[in-house]
Formats: structure tokens, C-alpha cells, sequence
């Protein structure tokens, strides 16, 4: 005959079993007791990281980084304004960093950096092809030195960028750091789009926003090219997208109509074209075999539209 179990060890049975489902699932007493245990012990530090983030989530800091002395611009170095979303910001699946040393730098707040992933001045801490670019530039032969300034949110939309929006002050700030930095910028990329396709955001509101973004560039003396890409594509639920891509859309076609209208703006690479599932890591962002073709794809334009010029 089995010895009934004391009831005071019955209670703590309970108990136990009782925290553990409270605590897993979230229900009452847990979040009570967790909030008195926060006034009273007080909240668990955070543990230390190497990066430092402003108030928008951007890296503004990293200790591994190596501080250099800027590179003087001569006619033959890329001054490159990077701006956009997440495909322009940390969010690659693959890191890069300099294969040229101090002749690849990343430019935050009027210092010069080796340039590495991720770049000071975007949000996230993964990885970027931008790097990968600049050495191509340089072992292309196009350039000599390249300086990379990168301005990029995840999940913004065009309306933060133009006048009137949280970013727009942020863009002109950057544009005078350069400019006190002793920098005339070369070229604007701006990759963005796909979080105005899932707003519904139209192509007519899509261009006034856009415009309003270039003619604060212009009225703070950027007169560099603006590369426009044709970005909208960023799929599943899980990245704020939809399902299945629909390739005609209001975005798009405002970008393609921006692209064509003159006032120094050109149609930037194509990325809803020329990547396909597998150069995306998670249906959205940017993958090892996408940085490779995206940074071949700007270098190819770049070099382009460089010799187009001094042609004429």
C-alpha cells in the first residue's frame, strides 16, 4: 500500500508545476511578480556589446573599428551617399571589409574609418555590399580611393526622408559633415521602396516624397547623380511583406517614371529583377550571392555612366 504523499509537500508540487506554466505562458501571477520583483530588485543590466546605438536604433559606434586619417578627395575618388531601407543598411548575410586598407573608408560624424561591416550611420549589425563595391571600384581601376557614407533605415518609408519627416534633418546633417569634411559627393544610391508597397503608398505620393528628399540634396549643394533602384520586393509576413510579389506595382512605376525625368536622377540596379530566391537569405534581404551581384551591377553602372561623362 502506497504512503499518501504529506500534504505540505503536495503544496510545493503544485506550486512549482503552477510558477513554470505561469511563467512560460505569461499568465497571472507571473507578470505580477515579475513587475514587483523589477521596482524591488530593479532591471538586469545590459550585458556589454561593442556597438553603440542612437535613439533610432542606428550604429554609431564600434570598438573594433580602426580609426584613420580621411583621405584627401581627388578627381579620381568615389565620395559615395548611401540612403534607403534595409537592403542599403546592415542587414546582408555576408560581412566585407576593406581589401585596400585607409583607400576604403567608412565617413561618420567628420571621422574616417577602414571601412568593414557593418558601417557606422545605418541601423542593424550584420552585413553590407557597399564594402564589396568600393573594392571593385578601386580594383576596376575606376577609382583610387573610395569614401562611403551610409544613411539607411530599416523598414522607412519615403515619406521619413522627405521634408517634413523624421530623417530629413538627419540627411542634412550628414550632407554637412561631408561637406566640413572636405568631401563633394559623387554619387547618391538610394535603394528603397519595398515598405511603400506594403503601406499602399501611391506612385504619384511615391514621387512627390522622392522629389522632395532630391530638392533637399540639391538646396544643401549635392549636384551628384541620384541613382534611383527599382526596389519593392521584400516577401512573408515575418519581414513585413506579403506572400507572392507582384513585379507591376504602384512603386515600381514610380520609380521608373522618377528615373526618366531628368533633375540628375538615374535609374539605379534593378534588385526586384536580379535576385532571385536564393540571393536571399530569408525572402527579403540580401544573401551572399545577391551582395555579389548587386556590387557587380553598381560597379558595371558606375563605371558606365563614368565614362559616359567623360565622353561628352
Amino acid at each position: 500500500m502506497r504512503k499518501p504523499i504529506p500534504v505540505g509537500l503536495a503544496a510545493l508540487i503544485a506550486i512549482y508545476f503552477l510558477g513554470g506554466m505561469s511563467a512560460r505562458h505569461e499568465i497571472s501571477p507571473w507578470p505580477q511578480l515579475s513587475a514587483v520583483k523589477k521596482i524591488v530588485v530593479g532591471e538586469k543590466p545590459a550585458a556589454p556589446s561593442r556597438y553603440t546605438f542612437d535613439d533610432k536604433e542606428r550604429v554609431i559606434g564600434d570598438e573594433s573599428k580602426t580609426a584613420v586619417t580621411c583621405p584627401t578627395q581627388t578627381d579620381r575618388t568615389a565620395v559615395l551617399l548611401i540612403l534607403g531601407q534595409s537592403n542599403a543598411a546592415n542587414y546582408g548575410g555576408q560581412r566585407h571589409r576593406s581589401d585596400y586598407g585607409a583607400r576604403v573608408v567608412n565617413a561618420f560624424d567628420k571621422k574616417c574609418f577602414i571601412a568593414a561591416s557593418p558601417l557606422l550611420g545605418s541601423t542593424n549589425t550584420r552585413g553590407e555590399y557597399w564594402t564589396l563595391l568600393a573594392n571593385k571600384l578601386i580594383a576596376s581601376g575606376q577609382n583610387d580611393k573610395v569614401i562611403l557614407a551610409p544613411l539607411a533605415y530599416g523598414g522607412s518609408e519615403v515619406a521619413r526622408w522627405a521634408v517634413g519627416g523624421d530623417f530629413n534633418p538627419l540627411l542634412v546633417d550628414t550632407v554637412k559633415q561631408l561637406h566640413d569634411s572636405g568631401y563633394r559627393i559623387t554619387s547618391v544610391l538610394w535603394v528603397q521602396g519595398e515598405a511603400d508597397l506594403v503601406f499602399g503608398t501611391t506612385a504619384e505620393a511615391y514621387r512627390e516624397r522622392f522629389m522632395s528628399m532630391v530638392g533637399t540634396l540639391r538646396q544643401h549643394g549635392v549636384e551628384a547623380p541620384v541613382y534611383i533602384s527599382i526596389a519593392s520586393k521584400c516577401l512573408e509576413p515575418s519581414n513585413g511583406g506579403f506572400k507572392e510579389h507582384i513585379p507591376d506595382n504602384a512603386i515600381v512605376r514610380a520609380q521608373l517614371a522618377l528615373s526618366k525625368s531628368g533633375h540628375g536622377i538615374r535609374e539605379g540596379v534593378n534588385t526586384d529583377a536580379l535576385l532571385d530566391g536564393d540571393d536571399r537569405y530569408d525572402d527579403c534581404h540580401i544573401g551572399g550571392l545577391g551582395a555579389e551581384k548587386l556590387s557587380e551591377a553598381w560597379l558595371n553602372l558606375l563605371r558606365g555612366n563614368s565614362h559616359l561623362a567623360s565622353s561628352r
